[in-house]
Protein backbone atom coordinates (compact mmCIF):
# COMPACT_ATOMS: atom_id res chain seq x y z
CA UNK A 1 0.00 0.00 0.00
CA UNK A 2 1.34 3.39 -0.97
CA UNK A 3 1.63 5.81 1.93
CA UNK A 4 -0.24 9.02 1.14
CA UNK A 5 0.57 12.35 2.68
CA UNK A 6 -2.50 13.98 4.19
CA UNK A 7 -1.76 17.67 4.63
CA UNK A 8 -5.36 18.85 5.07
CA UNK A 9 -8.35 16.68 5.76
CA UNK A 10 -11.05 19.31 6.04
CA UNK A 11 -11.62 22.81 4.80
CA UNK A 12 -10.98 25.65 7.16
CA UNK A 13 -8.87 25.81 10.29
CA UNK A 14 -6.88 23.06 12.00
CA UNK A 15 -9.66 22.87 14.55
CA UNK A 16 -11.91 21.57 11.80
CA UNK A 17 -9.55 18.62 11.36
CA UNK A 18 -9.48 17.62 15.01
CA UNK A 19 -12.96 17.21 16.46
CA UNK A 20 -12.92 15.82 20.01
CA UNK A 21 -14.44 12.35 20.01
CA UNK A 22 -16.52 12.74 23.13
CA UNK A 23 -17.90 16.12 22.16
CA UNK A 24 -19.00 15.04 18.70
CA UNK A 25 -20.16 11.48 19.28
CA UNK A 26 -23.78 12.31 18.62
CA UNK A 27 -23.19 14.85 15.87
CA UNK A 28 -24.31 14.22 12.31
CA UNK A 29 -22.22 15.50 9.40
CA UNK A 30 -23.86 16.81 6.28
CA UNK A 31 -24.68 13.84 4.07
CA UNK A 32 -22.47 13.72 0.95
CA UNK A 33 -24.26 13.35 -2.37
CA UNK A 34 -22.53 10.02 -2.92
CA UNK A 35 -24.79 7.37 -1.33
CA UNK A 36 -21.95 5.02 -0.34
CA UNK A 37 -19.87 7.32 1.87
CA UNK A 38 -20.66 6.15 5.43
CA UNK A 39 -22.36 8.79 7.60
CA UNK A 40 -24.26 6.68 10.13
CA UNK A 41 -22.08 7.87 13.04
CA UNK A 42 -21.56 11.42 11.85
CA UNK A 43 -18.27 13.23 12.34
CA UNK A 44 -16.28 11.78 15.23
CA UNK A 45 -12.74 12.59 14.18
CA UNK A 46 -10.24 12.28 17.03
CA UNK A 47 -8.63 15.41 18.38
CA UNK A 48 -4.90 15.98 18.48
CA UNK A 49 -3.65 14.46 21.75
CA UNK A 50 -2.56 16.59 24.69
CA UNK A 51 1.22 17.14 24.27
CA UNK A 52 1.72 16.20 27.90
CA UNK A 53 0.16 12.76 27.41
CA UNK A 54 3.00 11.27 25.34
CA UNK A 55 6.74 11.60 24.77
CA UNK A 56 10.05 10.44 26.22
CA UNK A 57 9.91 8.82 29.65
CA UNK A 58 12.49 8.91 32.43
CA UNK A 59 13.61 5.36 31.65
CA UNK A 60 14.50 6.27 28.07
CA UNK A 61 11.42 4.76 26.43
CA UNK A 62 8.77 6.60 24.43
CA UNK A 63 5.13 6.78 25.45
CA UNK A 64 2.89 6.81 22.38
CA UNK A 65 -0.29 8.89 22.15
CA UNK A 66 -3.42 6.84 22.70
CA UNK A 67 -5.44 8.27 19.79
CA UNK A 68 -4.55 10.52 16.86
CA UNK A 69 -6.23 11.78 13.67
CA UNK A 70 -4.99 10.82 10.22
CA UNK A 71 -1.78 12.57 9.24
CA UNK A 72 1.84 12.06 8.21
CA UNK A 73 3.51 15.34 9.17
CA UNK A 74 6.55 15.79 11.43
CA UNK A 75 5.86 16.17 15.15
CA UNK A 76 8.75 17.45 17.21
CA UNK A 77 8.99 16.46 20.88
CA UNK A 78 11.62 17.06 23.58
CA UNK A 79 14.50 14.62 23.07
CA UNK A 80 13.24 13.70 19.60
CA UNK A 81 14.98 13.47 16.24
CA UNK A 82 14.54 17.10 15.28
CA UNK A 83 16.47 18.04 18.42
CA UNK A 84 19.07 15.24 18.39
CA UNK A 85 19.83 15.39 14.64
CA UNK A 86 19.20 19.01 13.76
CA UNK A 87 22.19 19.07 11.40
CA UNK A 88 20.79 16.23 9.24
CA UNK A 89 17.25 17.49 8.69
CA UNK A 90 16.06 15.94 11.93
CA UNK A 91 16.90 12.32 10.98
CA UNK A 92 19.61 9.90 12.10
CA UNK A 93 21.58 8.75 9.00
CA UNK A 94 23.70 6.04 10.64
CA UNK A 95 23.38 2.27 10.33
CA UNK A 96 22.57 0.20 13.42
CA UNK A 97 23.32 -3.52 13.45
CA UNK A 98 23.23 -6.13 16.19
CA UNK A 99 23.21 -9.92 16.33
CA UNK A 100 24.45 -12.48 13.81
CA UNK A 101 23.67 -10.67 10.53
CA UNK A 102 26.02 -9.77 7.70
CA UNK A 103 25.66 -7.18 4.95
CA UNK A 104 26.51 -8.93 1.68
CA UNK A 105 25.83 -6.07 -0.76
CA UNK A 106 24.18 -2.67 -1.07
CA UNK A 107 22.78 -0.86 -4.09
CA UNK A 108 21.71 2.75 -3.63
CA UNK A 109 20.30 5.45 -5.83
CA UNK A 110 17.57 5.98 -8.38
CA UNK A 111 18.19 2.81 -10.39
CA UNK A 112 17.30 0.84 -7.28
CA UNK A 113 14.39 2.96 -6.04
CA UNK A 114 11.28 2.61 -8.22
CA UNK A 115 9.19 4.30 -5.52
CA UNK A 116 10.11 6.08 -2.28
CA UNK A 117 7.12 4.75 -0.36
CA UNK A 118 6.43 1.17 -1.35
CA UNK A 119 7.27 -1.55 -3.86
CA UNK A 120 6.41 -5.18 -4.53
CA UNK A 121 8.86 -7.95 -5.38
CA UNK A 122 8.95 -11.33 -7.12
CA UNK A 123 11.60 -13.90 -8.09
CA UNK A 124 11.80 -15.81 -11.39
CA UNK A 125 14.47 -18.10 -12.88
CA UNK A 126 15.25 -18.36 -16.59
CA UNK A 127 18.13 -20.26 -18.24
CA UNK A 128 20.15 -20.60 -15.04
CA UNK A 129 19.81 -16.90 -14.14
CA UNK A 130 17.84 -15.51 -11.21
CA UNK A 131 15.86 -12.28 -11.60
CA UNK A 132 14.29 -10.01 -8.99
CA UNK A 133 11.31 -7.85 -9.93
CA UNK A 134 10.71 -4.63 -7.99
CA UNK A 135 7.86 -2.37 -9.00
CA UNK A 136 4.94 -0.11 -8.11
CA UNK A 137 2.45 0.53 -10.90
CA UNK A 138 4.26 2.46 -13.68
CA UNK A 139 7.68 2.32 -12.03
CA UNK A 140 9.38 -1.07 -12.33
CA UNK A 141 12.81 -2.67 -12.39
CA UNK A 142 14.10 -6.08 -13.44
CA UNK A 143 17.40 -7.05 -11.82
CA UNK A 144 19.70 -9.94 -12.56
CA UNK A 145 20.57 -11.06 -9.02
CA UNK A 146 22.31 -14.33 -9.95
CA UNK A 147 25.47 -12.93 -8.38
CA UNK A 148 24.25 -11.25 -5.20
CA UNK A 149 27.34 -9.02 -5.10
CA UNK A 150 27.06 -7.92 -8.75
CA UNK A 151 23.41 -7.11 -9.29
CA UNK A 152 22.59 -5.62 -12.69
CA UNK A 153 19.57 -3.61 -13.84
CA UNK A 154 18.34 -5.33 -17.02
CA UNK A 155 15.14 -3.37 -17.54
CA UNK A 156 13.69 -0.10 -16.28
CA UNK A 157 10.02 0.73 -16.77
CA UNK A 158 8.83 4.26 -16.09
CA UNK A 159 6.41 7.02 -17.03
CA UNK A 160 8.68 9.85 -15.98
CA UNK A 161 8.68 11.24 -19.52
CA UNK A 162 4.90 11.79 -19.34
CA UNK A 163 4.91 13.12 -15.75
CA UNK A 164 3.71 9.77 -14.40
CA UNK A 165 0.31 10.16 -16.07
CA UNK A 166 -1.14 6.64 -16.34
CA UNK A 167 -3.66 7.74 -18.96
CA UNK A 168 -0.76 8.34 -21.35
CA UNK A 169 1.24 5.72 -23.18
CA UNK A 170 4.99 5.76 -23.82
CA UNK A 171 7.80 3.34 -24.70
CA UNK A 172 7.21 1.38 -21.48
CA UNK A 173 3.43 1.32 -21.16
CA UNK A 174 0.20 1.50 -23.14
CA UNK A 175 -2.37 4.00 -21.83
CA UNK A 176 -3.88 2.86 -18.50
CA UNK A 177 -1.53 -0.13 -18.29
CA UNK A 178 0.82 -0.67 -15.34
CA UNK A 179 2.50 -3.35 -13.21
CA UNK A 180 0.05 -4.31 -10.51
CA UNK A 181 0.85 -6.18 -7.30
CA UNK A 182 1.59 -9.70 -8.54
CA UNK A 183 1.92 -13.31 -7.67
CA UNK A 184 4.08 -15.41 -9.99
CA UNK A 185 3.81 -19.19 -9.79
CA UNK A 186 4.77 -22.17 -11.93
CA UNK A 187 1.80 -23.63 -13.76
CA UNK A 188 2.17 -27.31 -14.67
CA UNK A 189 -0.51 -27.16 -17.34
CA UNK A 190 1.32 -24.43 -19.26
CA UNK A 191 4.81 -25.53 -18.18
CA UNK A 192 5.53 -21.87 -17.54
CA UNK A 193 5.32 -19.12 -14.94
CA UNK A 194 1.90 -17.50 -14.64
CA UNK A 195 1.71 -13.96 -13.30
CA UNK A 196 -1.53 -12.53 -11.90
CA UNK A 197 -1.48 -8.74 -11.53
CA UNK A 198 -3.93 -6.72 -9.44
CA UNK A 199 -5.55 -3.67 -11.02
CA UNK A 200 -7.25 -1.43 -8.49
CA UNK A 201 -8.65 2.04 -8.04
CA UNK A 202 -5.84 4.38 -7.04
CA UNK A 203 -5.70 5.20 -3.34
CA UNK A 204 -4.39 8.73 -3.69
CA UNK A 205 -5.73 11.83 -2.08
CA UNK A 206 -4.97 13.97 -5.15
CA UNK A 207 -7.51 11.91 -7.09
CA UNK A 208 -10.25 13.57 -5.04
CA UNK A 209 -10.13 16.95 -6.73
CA UNK A 210 -8.11 20.16 -6.69
CA UNK A 211 -9.85 21.92 -3.81
CA UNK A 212 -8.46 22.45 -0.31
CA UNK A 213 -10.63 19.67 1.09
CA UNK A 214 -9.11 16.28 0.26
CA UNK A 215 -11.47 14.06 2.29
CA UNK A 216 -14.11 11.89 0.68
CA UNK A 217 -16.45 12.93 3.47
CA UNK A 218 -16.52 16.57 2.39
CA UNK A 219 -15.72 16.51 -1.32
CA UNK A 220 -18.70 15.07 -3.26
CA UNK A 221 -17.43 16.51 -6.54
CA UNK A 222 -14.08 14.78 -6.11
CA UNK A 223 -15.76 11.50 -5.21
CA UNK A 224 -18.01 11.77 -8.27
CA UNK A 225 -14.96 12.34 -10.47
CA UNK A 226 -13.35 9.17 -9.12
CA UNK A 227 -16.51 7.17 -9.72
CA UNK A 228 -16.55 8.30 -13.36
CA UNK A 229 -13.01 7.22 -14.21
CA UNK A 230 -12.84 4.49 -16.83
CA UNK A 231 -10.16 1.93 -16.03
CA UNK A 232 -9.85 -1.79 -15.36
CA UNK A 233 -10.84 -2.84 -11.86
CA UNK A 234 -9.82 -6.46 -11.55
CA UNK A 235 -6.74 -8.41 -12.58
CA UNK A 236 -4.68 -9.50 -15.58
CA UNK A 237 -3.15 -12.92 -16.19
CA UNK A 238 0.12 -13.31 -18.08
CA UNK A 239 2.31 -16.19 -19.18
CA UNK A 240 6.00 -15.35 -18.64
CA UNK A 241 8.42 -16.68 -21.24
CA UNK A 242 11.32 -14.57 -19.94
CA UNK A 243 12.10 -11.92 -17.33
CA UNK A 244 11.46 -8.78 -19.42
CA UNK A 245 8.15 -7.12 -20.24
CA UNK A 246 8.46 -8.13 -23.90
CA UNK A 247 8.34 -11.74 -22.68
CA UNK A 248 4.91 -11.34 -21.06
CA UNK A 249 2.00 -12.87 -22.97
CA UNK A 250 -1.43 -11.59 -21.90
CA UNK A 251 -3.81 -14.50 -21.28
CA UNK A 252 -6.81 -12.78 -19.69
CA UNK A 253 -8.13 -9.41 -18.57
CA UNK A 254 -10.71 -9.87 -15.82
CA UNK A 255 -13.06 -7.45 -14.07
CA UNK A 256 -14.02 -7.91 -10.41
CA UNK A 257 -17.05 -5.64 -10.89
CA UNK A 258 -19.92 -7.90 -9.86
CA UNK A 259 -22.35 -5.88 -12.00
CA UNK A 260 -20.55 -6.87 -15.22
CA UNK A 261 -22.24 -9.64 -17.20
CA UNK A 262 -18.97 -11.22 -18.31
CA UNK A 263 -15.85 -10.54 -16.24
CA UNK A 264 -13.61 -11.65 -19.13
CA UNK A 265 -15.29 -9.31 -21.62
CA UNK A 266 -16.07 -6.34 -19.43
CA UNK A 267 -17.63 -3.17 -20.78
CA UNK A 268 -14.77 -0.66 -20.86
CA UNK A 269 -16.98 2.11 -22.23
CA UNK A 270 -18.36 2.84 -18.77
CA UNK A 271 -16.81 3.11 -15.30
CA UNK A 272 -16.46 -0.15 -13.41
CA UNK A 273 -17.74 -0.52 -9.88
CA UNK A 274 -15.75 -1.39 -6.79
CA UNK A 275 -12.10 -1.33 -5.88
CA UNK A 276 -10.58 -3.87 -8.24
CA UNK A 277 -8.14 -6.46 -6.88
CA UNK A 278 -5.99 -5.19 -4.00
CA UNK A 279 -2.38 -6.08 -3.31
CA UNK A 280 -0.86 -9.50 -4.08
CA UNK A 281 -3.40 -12.19 -5.10
CA UNK A 282 -3.16 -15.57 -3.38
CA UNK A 283 -2.52 -18.16 -6.09
CA UNK A 284 -0.19 -21.16 -5.99
CA UNK A 285 -0.26 -22.04 -9.68
CA UNK A 286 -2.95 -24.68 -9.15
CA UNK A 287 -6.76 -24.43 -9.22
CA UNK A 288 -7.86 -21.76 -6.77
CA UNK A 289 -7.14 -18.07 -6.33
CA UNK A 290 -8.29 -15.68 -3.60
CA UNK A 291 -8.21 -11.89 -3.92
CA UNK A 292 -9.17 -8.92 -1.78
CA UNK A 293 -11.77 -6.76 -3.48
CA UNK A 294 -14.89 -4.68 -3.09
CA UNK A 295 -16.92 -5.91 -6.08
CA UNK A 296 -19.53 -3.14 -5.94
CA UNK A 297 -19.57 0.53 -5.00
CA UNK A 298 -21.94 -0.38 -2.16
CA UNK A 299 -19.03 -2.11 -0.39
CA UNK A 300 -17.93 1.22 1.02
CA UNK A 301 -18.21 1.28 4.82
CA UNK A 302 -14.70 2.48 5.67
CA UNK A 303 -13.55 5.54 7.56
CA UNK A 304 -10.25 6.17 5.79
CA UNK A 305 -10.70 9.54 4.04
CA UNK A 306 -8.81 8.70 0.82
CA UNK A 307 -10.28 5.35 -0.27
CA UNK A 308 -13.88 4.73 -1.30
CA UNK A 309 -14.16 1.00 -0.63
CA UNK A 310 -14.30 -1.68 2.05
CA UNK A 311 -12.84 -4.85 0.59
CA UNK A 312 -13.85 -8.40 1.34
CA UNK A 313 -12.77 -11.40 -0.73
CA UNK A 314 -13.51 -13.26 -3.95
CA UNK A 315 -12.53 -16.82 -4.89
CA UNK A 316 -11.72 -17.83 -8.48
CA UNK A 317 -11.22 -21.05 -10.40
CA UNK A 318 -7.89 -20.79 -12.27
CA UNK A 319 -7.89 -24.29 -13.77
CA UNK A 320 -7.47 -22.57 -17.12
CA UNK A 321 -5.44 -19.39 -16.48
CA UNK A 322 -6.76 -17.90 -19.73
CA UNK A 323 -10.36 -18.27 -18.56
CA UNK A 324 -10.66 -17.52 -14.81
CA UNK A 325 -14.11 -18.24 -13.37
CA UNK A 326 -15.51 -16.50 -10.30
CA UNK A 327 -16.69 -18.86 -7.56
CA UNK A 328 -17.73 -16.91 -4.49
CA UNK A 329 -17.60 -13.76 -2.33
CA UNK A 330 -17.28 -13.07 1.39
CA UNK A 331 -17.45 -10.00 3.58
CA UNK A 332 -17.94 -9.24 7.25
CA UNK A 333 -21.32 -7.81 8.30
CA UNK A 334 -21.05 -4.02 8.43
CA UNK A 335 -18.95 -3.53 5.31
CA UNK A 336 -21.79 -2.97 2.86
CA UNK A 337 -24.48 -0.31 2.43
CA UNK A 338 -27.57 -1.44 4.31
CA UNK A 339 -25.56 -3.03 7.12
CA UNK A 340 -25.30 0.16 9.16
CA UNK A 341 -26.61 -1.49 12.34
CA UNK A 342 -23.54 -3.74 12.40
CA UNK A 343 -21.22 -0.93 11.30
CA UNK A 344 -22.44 1.37 14.07
CA UNK A 345 -21.25 -1.14 16.69
CA UNK A 346 -17.62 -0.66 15.68
CA UNK A 347 -16.04 1.99 17.94
CA UNK A 348 -14.20 3.42 14.92
CA UNK A 349 -17.46 4.34 13.20
CA UNK A 350 -17.38 8.04 12.31
CA UNK A 351 -13.71 8.67 13.11
CA UNK A 352 -12.93 9.47 9.44
CA UNK A 353 -9.46 8.01 10.01
CA UNK A 354 -9.48 4.18 10.08
CA UNK A 355 -8.98 1.84 7.14
CA UNK A 356 -11.86 -0.64 7.35
CA UNK A 357 -11.70 -3.78 5.22
CA UNK A 358 -9.00 -5.92 3.65
CA UNK A 359 -5.80 -4.61 2.12
CA UNK A 360 -4.28 -8.03 1.47
CA UNK A 361 -5.95 -11.27 0.27
CA UNK A 362 -6.63 -14.16 2.60
CA UNK A 363 -3.61 -15.61 4.41
CA UNK A 364 -3.63 -19.37 3.85
CA UNK A 365 -1.20 -21.72 5.64
CA UNK A 366 -2.07 -24.77 3.53
CA UNK A 367 -3.52 -24.61 -0.01
CA UNK A 368 -7.00 -26.02 -0.55
CA UNK A 369 -5.53 -28.26 -3.27
CA UNK A 370 -3.47 -29.98 -0.55
CA UNK A 371 -6.40 -30.39 1.81
CA UNK A 372 -6.17 -27.00 3.50
CA UNK A 373 -9.32 -25.79 5.23
CA UNK A 374 -8.64 -22.50 7.00
CA UNK A 375 -7.76 -18.99 5.93
CA UNK A 376 -7.12 -15.89 8.02
CA UNK A 377 -8.43 -12.43 7.24
CA UNK A 378 -6.89 -9.13 8.38
CA UNK A 379 -9.40 -6.36 7.77
CA UNK A 380 -8.03 -3.18 9.27
CA UNK A 381 -10.47 -1.74 11.81
CA UNK A 382 -12.78 -4.72 11.26
CA UNK A 383 -10.26 -6.98 12.99
CA UNK A 384 -9.29 -10.64 12.48
CA UNK A 385 -11.43 -13.49 11.15
CA UNK A 386 -10.99 -17.20 10.53
CA UNK A 387 -12.68 -18.58 7.40
CA UNK A 388 -13.44 -22.10 6.22
CA UNK A 389 -12.41 -22.17 2.54
CA UNK A 390 -12.54 -25.93 1.96
CA UNK A 391 -15.30 -25.15 -0.54
CA UNK A 392 -14.01 -21.91 -2.14
CA UNK A 393 -17.41 -21.25 -3.73
CA UNK A 394 -18.97 -21.04 -0.26
CA UNK A 395 -16.46 -19.40 2.07
CA UNK A 396 -17.78 -19.43 5.64
CA UNK A 397 -16.97 -17.51 8.81
CA UNK A 398 -15.58 -19.78 11.53
CA UNK A 399 -14.75 -17.12 14.14
CA UNK A 400 -13.89 -13.47 14.59
CA UNK A 401 -12.10 -11.30 17.13
CA UNK A 402 -11.87 -7.54 17.39
CA UNK A 403 -8.39 -6.14 17.91
CA UNK A 404 -7.45 -3.36 20.35
CA UNK A 405 -7.88 0.06 18.74
CA UNK A 406 -4.73 1.65 17.33
CA UNK A 407 -5.89 4.85 15.63
CA UNK A 408 -4.40 6.47 13.51
CA UNK A 409 -2.20 4.42 11.25
CA UNK A 410 -3.19 1.12 9.70
CA UNK A 411 -4.64 -1.70 11.79
CA UNK A 412 -4.75 -5.43 10.90
CA UNK A 413 -2.90 -5.43 7.59
CA UNK A 414 -0.79 -8.60 7.67
CA UNK A 415 -1.02 -12.14 9.05
CA UNK A 416 2.16 -14.22 9.14
CA UNK A 417 1.15 -17.89 8.92
CA UNK A 418 4.62 -19.41 8.52
CA UNK A 419 4.62 -20.88 12.04
CA UNK A 420 1.00 -22.07 12.12
CA UNK A 421 1.60 -25.69 11.07
CA UNK A 422 4.12 -26.24 13.87
CA UNK A 423 2.76 -24.06 16.71
CA UNK A 424 -0.81 -23.07 15.88
CA UNK A 425 0.22 -19.41 16.21
CA UNK A 426 -0.25 -16.60 13.68
CA UNK A 427 1.04 -13.04 13.93
CA UNK A 428 -1.28 -10.14 13.14
CA UNK A 429 -0.08 -6.58 12.63
CA UNK A 430 -0.84 -3.22 11.08
CA UNK A 431 1.70 -0.56 10.19
CA UNK A 432 2.42 3.08 10.99
CA UNK A 433 1.62 6.02 8.75
CA UNK A 434 2.68 8.93 10.95
CA UNK A 435 6.18 10.19 11.61
CA UNK A 436 7.92 10.68 14.97
CA UNK A 437 5.63 8.06 16.56
CA UNK A 438 2.68 10.43 16.48
CA UNK A 439 0.18 7.58 16.68
CA UNK A 440 -0.33 4.47 18.82
CA UNK A 441 2.39 1.83 18.49
CA UNK A 442 1.46 -0.96 16.10
CA UNK A 443 1.76 -4.17 18.08
CA UNK A 444 2.43 -7.52 16.40
CA UNK A 445 -0.22 -9.65 18.10
CA UNK A 446 0.45 -13.32 18.73
CA UNK A 447 -2.87 -15.08 18.09
CA UNK A 448 -3.44 -18.67 19.18
CA UNK A 449 -5.54 -20.41 16.53
CA UNK A 450 -4.97 -24.00 17.60
CA UNK A 451 -8.73 -24.05 18.00
CA UNK A 452 -9.90 -22.10 14.93
CA UNK A 453 -13.35 -21.63 16.46
CA UNK A 454 -11.85 -19.78 19.44
CA UNK A 455 -8.86 -17.63 18.42
CA UNK A 456 -7.20 -15.73 21.27
CA UNK A 457 -4.62 -12.98 21.53
CA UNK A 458 -1.97 -14.52 23.78
CA UNK A 459 0.83 -11.99 23.52
CA UNK A 460 2.71 -9.46 21.41
CA UNK A 461 6.19 -9.54 19.96
CA UNK A 462 8.88 -7.45 21.68
CA UNK A 463 9.25 -3.84 20.66
CA UNK A 464 12.64 -3.23 18.98
CA UNK A 465 15.20 -1.14 20.84
CA UNK A 466 18.37 0.47 19.46
CA UNK A 467 21.69 -1.35 19.95
CA UNK A 468 23.85 -0.17 22.84
CA UNK A 469 26.03 2.77 21.88
CA UNK A 470 23.36 4.46 19.78
CA UNK A 471 22.82 8.16 20.27
CA UNK A 472 19.19 7.50 21.20
CA UNK A 473 17.37 5.04 23.45
CA UNK A 474 14.15 4.57 21.50
CA UNK A 475 13.56 4.35 17.74
CA UNK A 476 10.94 7.08 18.05
CA UNK A 477 13.93 9.43 18.44
CA UNK A 478 15.50 8.45 15.10
CA UNK A 479 13.03 10.29 12.89
CA UNK A 480 10.54 8.92 10.38
CA UNK A 481 8.00 6.14 10.90
CA UNK A 482 8.58 3.37 13.42
CA UNK A 483 6.68 0.09 13.47
CA UNK A 484 6.20 -3.20 11.60
CA UNK A 485 5.37 -3.43 7.91
CA UNK A 486 5.23 -7.08 6.79
CA UNK A 487 7.33 -10.25 6.89
CA UNK A 488 7.52 -10.28 3.12
CA UNK A 489 5.23 -12.39 0.94
CA UNK A 490 4.26 -16.04 0.54
CA UNK A 491 5.68 -15.85 -3.00
CA UNK A 492 9.27 -16.12 -1.76
CA UNK A 493 11.21 -19.12 -3.13
CA UNK A 494 11.96 -21.89 -0.67
CA UNK A 495 10.53 -22.72 2.75
CA UNK A 496 10.85 -20.43 5.80
CA UNK A 497 12.59 -22.12 8.75
CA UNK A 498 10.66 -22.91 11.89
CA UNK A 499 10.96 -20.23 14.53
CA UNK A 500 12.12 -17.20 12.50
CA UNK A 501 10.19 -14.08 11.47
CA UNK A 502 11.74 -11.18 9.54
CA UNK A 503 9.80 -7.91 9.77
CA UNK A 504 10.50 -4.74 7.86
CA UNK A 505 10.24 -2.04 10.53
CA UNK A 506 10.64 1.34 8.76
CA UNK A 507 13.24 3.35 10.71
CA UNK A 508 14.21 0.20 12.64
CA UNK A 509 15.27 -1.63 9.47
CA UNK A 510 14.69 -5.38 9.53
CA UNK A 511 14.03 -7.14 12.82
CA UNK A 512 14.79 -10.87 13.11
CA UNK A 513 12.48 -12.53 15.66
CA UNK A 514 13.37 -15.87 17.25
CA UNK A 515 10.04 -17.64 17.83
CA UNK A 516 11.29 -21.10 18.78
CA UNK A 517 9.91 -20.63 22.28
CA UNK A 518 6.44 -19.23 21.64
CA UNK A 519 6.17 -18.17 25.27
CA UNK A 520 9.32 -16.07 25.10
CA UNK A 521 9.74 -14.52 21.65
CA UNK A 522 12.86 -12.43 21.33
CA UNK A 523 14.70 -10.26 18.84
CA UNK A 524 17.76 -12.22 17.76
CA UNK A 525 19.22 -9.63 15.37
CA UNK A 526 18.51 -6.38 13.62
CA UNK A 527 19.82 -4.72 10.49
CA UNK A 528 19.13 -1.01 10.21
CA UNK A 529 20.67 0.43 7.03
CA UNK A 530 22.01 3.91 6.58
CA UNK A 531 19.25 6.34 5.82
CA UNK A 532 18.02 9.80 5.00
CA UNK A 533 20.30 10.32 2.02
CA UNK A 534 20.47 13.65 0.13
CA UNK A 535 19.21 11.65 -2.88
CA UNK A 536 15.82 11.26 -1.18
CA UNK A 537 13.48 14.29 -1.29
CA UNK A 538 12.54 15.79 2.05
CA UNK A 539 8.90 14.70 1.76
CA UNK A 540 9.93 11.03 1.52
CA UNK A 541 12.74 10.87 4.09
CA UNK A 542 10.62 9.38 6.86
CA UNK A 543 9.69 6.21 4.97
CA UNK A 544 12.93 4.29 5.27
CA UNK A 545 12.78 0.44 5.30
CA UNK A 546 9.37 -0.34 3.85
CA UNK A 547 9.87 -3.90 2.67
CA UNK A 548 11.72 -7.17 3.00
CA UNK A 549 11.73 -10.19 0.69
CA UNK A 550 13.56 -13.42 1.50
CA UNK A 551 15.06 -15.98 -0.83
CA UNK A 552 14.75 -18.86 1.59
CA UNK A 553 16.39 -21.22 -0.88
CA UNK A 554 19.55 -19.08 -1.20
CA UNK A 555 19.33 -17.78 2.41
CA UNK A 556 19.34 -14.11 1.35
CA UNK A 557 17.24 -11.35 2.92
CA UNK A 558 16.60 -8.43 0.56
CA UNK A 559 15.90 -5.12 2.29
CA UNK A 560 14.04 -2.36 0.39
CA UNK A 561 14.32 1.26 1.46
CA UNK A 562 13.55 4.71 0.08
CA UNK A 563 17.18 4.91 -1.05
CA UNK A 564 18.01 1.49 -2.44
CA UNK A 565 18.36 -2.24 -1.80
CA UNK A 566 20.48 -4.29 0.60
CA UNK A 567 21.30 -8.01 0.66
CA UNK A 568 21.74 -9.47 4.16
CA UNK A 569 22.56 -12.96 5.39
CA UNK A 570 22.66 -14.77 8.74
CA UNK A 571 24.39 -18.14 8.83
CA UNK A 572 23.26 -18.69 12.40
CA UNK A 573 19.59 -17.77 11.96
CA UNK A 574 18.86 -18.85 8.37
CA UNK A 575 21.80 -20.91 7.15
CA UNK A 576 24.85 -20.51 4.96
CA UNK A 577 24.03 -18.14 2.10
CA UNK A 578 24.44 -18.98 -1.56
CA UNK A 579 25.65 -15.83 -3.29
CA UNK A 580 25.66 -17.42 -6.76
CA UNK A 581 23.23 -19.15 -9.07
CA UNK A 582 20.47 -21.13 -7.32
CA UNK A 583 20.95 -24.87 -7.25
CA UNK A 584 17.44 -25.47 -8.61
CA UNK A 585 15.07 -22.98 -10.26
CA UNK A 586 12.18 -21.54 -8.28
CA UNK A 587 8.92 -23.15 -9.18
CA UNK A 588 6.16 -23.08 -6.54
CA UNK A 589 6.58 -21.52 -3.12
CA UNK A 590 3.41 -22.88 -1.55
CA UNK A 591 3.36 -26.38 -3.01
Amino acid sequence: MRRIRLSVLAAGSAAAVAVPLAASAGAQAATPKDPYIPTVCGDRRPAEPDPGSFGMQLDGTFRHPALTPAGEERHAFPGGAQELFAKTKGYDPKSHVSGPVKLEASYRGGEFTPDYFHSWQNIVDFKGRRYLFQYDRSEGRVYDVTDVRKVKVVEKLTRNDVDGDESKGNSSWAPNDMWGASTIQWNKRLNAYVMVQSFEAKRQVDELGDGVDKSKFNNPAGVAALRKKIALKGFKVYRLDGPRKKDWKLLATVSTDATQRDPLNSDMTRPQQGSGSLDVPYYTGEKYMFIATAPRDSWGNSEVPTHLYSAGYQSWDMSDPAHPRKLGEWHLPGQVKGEEAAYRKNPRCGNQTSWMGARMPLFIPKPVEQGGKYAFAAQGGFGFSVLDISNPAQMKTVSHIDLPQSVGGTEADNVDVSQYAKTGMVYVSGYPLGEDCHEPYKEIFQVDVRNPARPRIVGALPRPTPPSGSKFTDYCQRGGSFGPKRTGYYTSPGTPPNGLLTYGFYNAGVQFYDMRDIRRPRIAAQFVPEGYSPRVPDWALGNQTHGTYVEWDRKIVWVFTNDGIYAVSSKKLIGKPNLGAPRTPFRNSAL
